[in-house]
C-alpha cells in the first residue's frame, strides 16, 4: 500500500501565506517525481507544480512568480509555499506521487485526499 497525506491547508487573507506540504509511505521503491494539483468548485483538477527527483520544475502560469515547489528525497516530502496568495487561489490541493511502487515494473500514480486552501478579499 502507498499512502499520500498533505497538511497545511487554511484559511487566509488575500496576500497571505500558506505552506503546503505532503509525505509519501508504505511500498515504494522510487518516486520519479511529485507535484500538487488543485480543484476549485465546479472547475476540474488542474496541474499546479510539479518537481522531479533531479530537481526540475514546471508550473502553471497563474501561479509562476508566486508559487514555490520543493522535495526531500531522502523524506519522500514535497512541499508547496505559495506566497501572494489570492481569491482565485481558492481550492482542494492534491498531492500527486509517479514512481514504481510495490513490486511493479510500470510506474503509477497516487493521490493524496486533498487540503483545503481558502483565500477570501
Amino acid at each position: 500500500q502507498v499512502q499520500l497525506v498533505e497538511s497545511g491547508g487554511g484559511l487566509v487573507q488575500a496576500g497571505g501565506s500558506l505552506r503546503l506540504s505532503c509525505a509519501a509511505s508504505g511500498s515504494i521503491f522510487v518516486i520519479n517525481a511529485m507535484g500538487w494539483y488543485r480543484q476549485a468548485p465546479g472547475k476540474q483538477r488542474e496541474l499546479v507544480a510539479v518537481i522531479s527527483s533531479g530537481g526540475n520544475t514546471n508550473y502553471a502560469d497563474s501561479v509562476k512568480g508566486r508559487f514555490t515547489i520543493a522535495r526531500d528525497n531522502a523524506k519522500n516530502t514535497v512541499y508547496l509555499q505559495m506566497n501572494s496568495l489570492k481569491p482565485e487561489d481558492t481550492a482542494v490541493y492534491y498531492c500527486n506521487s509517479r514512481g514504481l511502487f510495490s513490486s511493479s515494473r510500470y510506474e503509477s500514480d497516487y493521490w493524496g485526499q486533498g487540503t483545503q486552501v481558502t483565500v477570501s478579499s
